[in-house]
């Protein structure tokens, strides 16, 4: 299965999650529509990350995640272009890589995922990339679930 990473649109990428982005005038911009906490003994996590880029494009992989009772976001400090691929809920309840989207990012976006959102593990393409990642954990298997799918490749 074949995917051609699309722009990062605010809309495009509704139902998923939010683009969070800064806002182009000085100012203040909230990011609360899809941020989640499914369960109550859940506590807010913060993680810096440090991510390598792919080395061979186009990306192949067969590996999907989510964060069932959670949403987590990524909001870049230093980074080029990175990608972002979700999928929706198929009947079986594990992701639907048939209707599965690429998102090609910009070094100024981020997102949130929304809870229970299926998506690809953090991918960054140009250069060594440096996020702020924040969810809601429980110290449970609920906290995050691989699944393995077909191989689909992304074109960028």
């Amino acid at each position: 299965m074949y995917l051609k990473a699309e722009p990062l649109t605010s809309a495009a990428f509704l139902p998923y999650g939010e683009v969070i982005e800064c806002p182009r005038i000085p100012g203040r911009t909230y990011f609360e529509d899809a941020l989640a906490n499914l369960r109550p003994a859940a506590r807010p996590s913060l993680s810096l990350i440090v991510k390598a880029p792919l080395t061979v494009l186009p990306l192949r992989s067969t590996t999907m995640e989510r964060h069932q009772f959670s949403s987590q976001s990524f909001v870049p400090q230093e980074c080029g272009r990175w990608l972002c691929i979700v999928a929706p809920h198929g009947p079986g309840g594990g992701p639907d890589m048939a209707r599965a989207r690429a998102f090609l990012c910009t070094p100024d976006q981020g997102v949130t995922y929304g809870a229970d959102v299926w998506h690809h593990p953090f991918t960054v393409l140009d250069r060594e990339a440096r996020f702020v990642v924040t969810m809601w954990k429980d110290g449970t298997s609920g906290d995050e679930e691989f699944v393995e799918v077909p191989e689909f490749t992304v074109e960028i």
